[in-house]
């Protein structure tokens, strides 16, 4: 009797409905079906239409694939190959410079200053984004200070302004906070006797990051690549304040269409072909992250003491 008295509760408890963690997630669902799911099915709906005369946007009442075959046009193909290498360059030289900043903020640096450090890489970004690329035109401009120092070296008036180099420039700047952060977060959370027991097992430098670090920062690594890599390409406002048409990117051409040619039935597909393009590259890097996983979890168990070498 006691054991029936004990184990009702018990299933009573087990049967009792989980509404909590349902409600909790109905705003971000909201969120989600409103301001992605709905804009995405109206612009693949779009895609499929077409623009029948010069007044009227778009037309669906004959759906074909015939603006997607339209959207790779040469210039199309050259703009998103421009694209691709700034956005694929720009994402490994972000993990180059941010790598070593997060180390030096959460593994040297007092744990008192860490959070001021932390609040120095963030205070740029709260500046409004478009005010911080025009401020890179201002820098890069003939007439600017870098201008007048190459001039002053006998070098002459270098052409930094409206180039591809500027395109790259600016969206190294404007995106670095986005892998320094998760970057940091991970490394924050490393234990510093995990450094101290690979030095004191005779573990070099490099083994030590190899075998101890690299392992434990790879999921920030991984987030901080999509953080970067995802909204990089589709630019829009540093290649039209910094790359003229020789800088132009891909999310210039998908707004020409909207705001200009006004033809939103190919504007559309050339959306969906780069958001397509973006989910092939992010599983290249999902199938690089895991290999590497593969490679580190093959060798991480080989002994690093000098006397078993």
């Amino acid at each position: 009797m006691t054991a029936v008295a004990v184990a009702a509760p018990r299933a009573r408890v087990r049967r009792r409905p989980k509404l909590g963690v349902g409600l909790l997630a109905a705003p971000v669902a909201a969120w989600l079906l409103f301001f992605f799911v709905a804009p995405f099915a109206v612009i693949l709906w779009y895609s499929f239409g077409d623009k029948p005369s010069l007044y009227i946007t778009h037309d669906n009442s004959s759906l074909s694939l015939g603006r997607y075959l339209e959207a790779f046009n040469p210039t199309f193909l050259t703009v998103f190959a421009r694209t691709l290498q700034i956005s694929v360059v720009g994402t490994l030289l972000c993990l180059l410079i941010a790598f070593p900043m997060a180390y030096w903020m959460a593994v040297k640096l007092p744990a008192r200053l860490q959070g001021i450090a932390v609040a120095l890489v963030l205070v740029p970004y709260w500046t409004n984004f478009l005010v911080r690329t025009i401020g890179w035109q201002i820098v890069l401009s003939p007439t600017s200070f870098v201008a007048d120092i190459s001039r002053s070296l006998g070098l002459g008036t270098p052409q930094l302004l409206y180039t591809t180099g500027a395109v790259q420039l600016g969206v190294v700047y404007n995106y670095l906070p986005l892998m320094i952060l998760p970057l940091y977060v991970t490394l924050e959370r490393l234990d510093h006797r995990l450094l101290e027991a690979s030095r004191d097992l005779g573990a070099n430098a490099f083994e030590t990051f190899r075998r101890v670090t690299l392992p434990i920062v790879m999921p920030g690594i991984a987030a901080g690549l999509l953080l970067v890599f995802v909204p990089l390409m589709g630019d829009y406002i540093t290649p039209a304040v910094l790359g003229g048409a020789r800088g132009s990117m891909i999310g210039q051409q998908v707004a020409s269409q909207f705001n200009v040619a006004q033809n939103w039935a190919l504007g559309s597909a050339m959306a969906i072909v780069l958001m397509l393009a973006i989910v092939a590259v992010v599983l290249v890097f999902a199938l690089l992250y895991r290999l590497v996983r593969m490679l580190i979890d093959r060798y991480e168990h080989v002994p690093v003491l000098e006397g078993d070498r």
